[in-house]
């Protein structure tokens, strides 16, 4: 059955469109205003900040050119016409690179463990003292507001070059990151079963593995796993204090001009996280799938 609209009154619709086109106006002024503001404070904090664009604009010839020299071997000839000699050093650079894989592997399985201890205490719906709360809420913040470039300068100070710096440095800067993650994951989970737990007489240890943990781990894993794939990125950077790993290899071959071992080392390392990040990224959607269906 065909039906049709009645037209409005033209005095009615020229009302309408006249409060549309105003509303309209409001809209893109308010638009314009914000991102005048944005342009505003990002000026004034180049300003603040003394950026210097003319330097930038001098410059910036020179870092194209890395790249190039980057792409050239010592003959003069493309990297890529000469494997071999490209990847010379890969069976010592491959072990350097295992040996960050195994700080960043080590440091992430501490740092979650120490991340997984505290992040109930801090959890507003399960720690009902402020102060403890807060306390713990604070040493987290500490632990992941420090770099851990500083971490492992202050660790080779005190346990001297190798691995055990780099190790150190991730554990504490992922227990505050994955500390605060699973808090808030924590205080968005369902509180009946944690209300059963209570109303049955459990402690509080008892409420938190019978009633809390079987409904975060998923997400706790999943967490993990891409702090993993972080600190595999971390640890390489931690070599350049000395704190181990394939990063003591990249920051000498900066320093003296070897484009092409940089290129080569670089190329390694972003491949490695890249087989990294599919893997682990499987794995996290598996993990949060199989939660999803609990």
């Amino acid at each position: 059955m065909a039906t049709s609209l009645k037209a409005l009154p033209a005095e009615r619709l020229a009302a309408l469109s006249g409060a549309y086109a105003s509303e309209m106006r409001a809209k893109r002024l308010n638009t314009l205003m914000f991102g005048a503001a944005i342009v505003i404070a990002a000026i004034a904090s180049g300003w603040i900040a003394e950026v210097n664009l003319t330097k930038f604009v001098t410059h910036i010839g020179a870092f194209f050119s890395y790249f190039d020299r980057l792409a050239t071997l010592d003959t003069g000839a493309r990297v890529w016409t000469d494997i071999a000699e490209w990847f010379w050093g890969l069976k010592k650079w491959s072990l350097l690179l295992l040996d960050t894989m195994l700080i960043a592997y080590v440091g992430t399985i501490v740092g979650a463990l120490g991340g997984f201890l505290l992040c109930f205490a801090a959890s507003s719906n399960l720690m009902p003292n402020w102060w403890i709360r807060n306390a713990v809420k604070r040493f987290l913040e500490f632990c992941r507001t420090v770099p851990e470039i500083v971490f492992a300068l202050i660790f080779v100070i005190a346990f001297g070059l190798g691995p055990i710096p780099g190790v150190l440095a991730i554990a504490i800067h992922t227990a505050g990151a994955l500390g605060k993650l699973y808090s808030e994951v924590v205080e968005n989970i369902d509180m009946k079963p944690v209300e059963g737990a209570v109303s049955s007489g459990g402690s509080w240890p008892e409420m938190i593995g019978f009633a809390v943990v079987p409904q975060v781990i998923s997400n706790f894993a999943s967490y993990t796993l891409l702090r993993f794939e972080i600190n595999v990125r971390g640890a390489a950077v931690m070599g350049f204090v000395g704190a181990g790993g394939i990063g003591q290899d990249l920051i000498e071959a900066i320093r003296k001009f070897y484009y092409s071992d940089v290129s080569a080392i670089l190329l390694l390392i972003i491949g490695t996280v890249m087989i990294i990040d599919l893997v682990t990224e499987r794995l996290r959607h598996r993990l949060l799938g199989a939660g999803g269906q609990t």
